[in-house]
């Protein structure tokens, strides 16, 4: 028989309240009040806190706390991550994150979703669909990354989208739902995309 986090991590319908995820879910809580909490001349500390937290980071994660997450272990990051203060993933499916990849500030990573049948919610079942985005990827700031996304290599989301579907490599896409609005050619300026 499976157990709620192996259901929980194949997409399936599972019991988030499961003593097992709630005390994973504390730990990392724990962690992040830490990372939250410490000063930016924490070096070591901050190192510490973020390899138990995020013990699947490539080198040169650059994260601006405040940051929050579900449990830390189901992220996988590349190479020269960079997070802006205040980003949010919700990792309950697995989330993958390219080498060279900048997320803005208040970026939301979405894995965790809800059945449609409201019995089911009742219940208090939920499931999760993974997230992929590539490499040197840029994310600006406040867009919404939904549920079984993923992002192409080299594309550039808008500010304040909201990316429902997925987008291929070496795209500008912005907008509510996120949409491509032109291809990127090679060396292209942020300035040229209104990009802060």
């Amino acid at each position: 028989m499976q157990t709620e986090k192996e259901k929980m991590l194949a997409g399936e319908l599972y019991d988030a309240l499961d003593p097992q995820l709630a005390a994973e879910r504390l730990q990392a809580r724990l962690l992040l009040k830490e990372l939250n909490d410490s000063r930016e001349d924490q070096v070591a500390e901050r190192r510490r806190i973020l390899q138990q937290l995020l013990p699947h980071a490539g080198t040169e994660l650059w994260l601006q706390p405040p940051f929050y997450c579900d449990y830390g272990t189901n992220i996988r990051l590349g190479d020269k991550v960079f997070f802006n203060f205040n980003c949010v993933v919700l990792d309950v499916a697995p989330v993958s994150i390219g080498s060279r990849t900048l997320l803005g500030p208040n970026v939301q990573v979405y894995t965790a979703t809800h059945p449609l049948d409201y019995r089911q919610r009742a219940a208090g079942l939920e499931y999760g669909k993974p997230v992929v985005i590539g490499d040197d990827v840029w994310i600006g700031g406040s867009a919404v990354i939904c549920p079984g996304v993923t992002i192409g290599h080299r594309s550039v989301i808008g500010a304040g989208s909201v990316v429902t579907r997925d987008i291929p490599n070496d795209v500008f896409a912005a907008g509510n739902p996120c949409r491509v609005i032109r291809q990127l050619e090679p060396g292209e300026q942020a300035a040229d995309m209104g990009m802060p």
